[in-house]
């Protein structure tokens, strides 16, 4: 049976949420890391798992899958200087399908649509299905962390 409560670790970083019987983070719940950072969502065995949002000291946002403390699955992430990617993500890297935007045009254009592997664009494709459900997985996720 799960325990609710909240524990500061050594390092600075604190959690309040659902424990499992043998103390690991698991369930619900909301963590604030020493480097600023602060995770609304799910864990698993200790780990961020299922759904959730960080916000990153430096304004990135990431909304969506977790698995294994890793992004993976479908979720959006912002990066501090207006650029979003929606879409797959494996292993804590863009990789799959996707859409990523330039607010600033630094790239010589404002979008890529495609294959992504490895944080890198491999080839345009419409990728219409992955970014709808990466737009749902977001809406979830932060509807959970409400």
């Amino acid at each position: 049976m799960g325990k609710y409560g909240s524990y500061s670790y050594p390092d600075g970083s604190s959690f309040v949420g659902e424990w499992n019987d043998k103390g690991q983070r698991h369930g619900l719940g909301h963590m604030s890391l020493t480097d600023g950072a602060v995770y609304d969502g799910g864990f698993s065995n200790g780990f961020f798992n299922g759904l959730g949002v960080i916000v990153f000291s430096d304004g990135a946002k990431y909304e969506g899958e977790f698995a294994q403390g890793w992004f993976h699955g479908h979720g959006i992430f912002w990066r501090a200087d207006g650029m979003r990617y929606e879409g797959e993500f494996r292993g804590g890297r863009v990789w799959g399908h996707g859409l990523m935007t330039y607010s600033d045009g630094s790239h010589g254009f404002p979008r890529q649509e495609g294959f992504f592997q490895d944080s890198k664009f491999i080839q345009k494709k419409r990728s219409t299905t992955a970014v709808s459900r990466a737009q749902k997985v977001a809406l979830l996720a932060r509807r959970q962390c409400e």
